[in-house]
């Protein structure tokens, strides 16, 4: 019997299975989306429009309590740290402007005030007294030497800066005296170098001896003698080692009390004569 014929064979190799791939391509599959939802951009642009609001309402706030209110404005001025100058004319020179804002005061041109119109002003600190004060605290020079001005005596500190001028020489203070015309150093050491030496030997001595001292007396850069209540004698030297010196007069004063002349010129080799 003849075989099957092709057709109903079939076509060949049609019972092999389909390979991989093959038949219709699958639909693009749809895009992520990498967002929130629209309404939710919406509610965010919303609350960052409320908090800026509420920034500047808080901030406009601020500015009127501070600047336009009359809760945070001057209204008492004090001063403090005064010893010969009075409270009134440290405020005085302050001129605080009261009823101005306090935060629009400026502190730093009130301090300027008080130094040019008082020099005997040293330092001067104005601070903000919340909320309604200003306080000026100063430091006033102390002098260490005074300088003969006629009838008047001129007030001079540690640092060699002549701060007023006075009718009465304050107790305790020393006054130069300055006689070095015929010295042979009198050209290289002019007054002014000299006045910074006596300067130097009178800010540096110990308060009780000080407390003593009536005059300064400079003959050249290295002869400074200094006069002492009860018409006893120091012979100092230069204003070098002042603070040996000084700790050296005090260990003679303490030894020999009845002693005339003292000398620490040398303070390592102090020395005394007439007790």
């Amino acid at each position: 019997m003849a075989g099957a014929s092709t057709a109903q064979r079939g076509t060949p190799g049609s019972d092999r299975p389909a390979r991989k791939g093959s038949g219709s391509p699958k639909p693009p599959a749809p895009p992520e989306r990498t967002g929130p939802p629209a309404s939710g951009g919406r509610l965010r642009r919303g609350r960052a429009l409320a908090l800026l609001g509420a920034a500047a309402l808080l901030a406009g706030g601020a500015a009127w309590v501070l600047y336009g209110s009359s809760w945070l404005r001057v209204e008492k001025v004090g001063a403090t740290g005064t010893e010969v100058l009075t409270v009134e004319q440290v405020l005085a020179a302050a001129a605080v402007p009261v009823g101005a804002p306090l935060v629009g005061v400026d502190t730093d041109e009130i301090e300027n005030r008080v130094r040019t119109a008082l020099p005997r002003v040293d330092s001067v600190d104005v601070v903000r007294a919340w909320p309604r004060g200003i306080g000026v605290k100063v430091t006033e020079r102390k002098p260490v030497l005074l300088i003969r001005k006629d009838a008047d005596f001129v007030e001079v500190d540690a640092s060699g800066v002549r701060f007023d001028t006075v009718a009465k020489a304050p107790a305790g203070v020393p006054v130069l005296v300055l006689n070095a015309e015929r010295s042979p150093s009198a050209r290289r050491f002019d007054e002014r170098r000299l006045l910074h030496e006596a300067v130097r030997v009178a800010g540096t001595l110990p308060d009780p001896i000080a407390a003593e001292t009536s005059q300064v007396k400079v003959g050249s850069y290295d002869s400074v003698v200094l006069e002492l209540s009860g018409g006893r004698t120091v012979a100092w030297g230069s204003g070098e080692q002042s603070e040996a010196k000084g700790r050296a007069l005090t260990a003679l004063l303490k030894a020999a009390p009845d002693a005339d002349h003292f000398d620490v010129s040398v303070p390592t080799a102090p020395a005394v004569s007439g007790s």
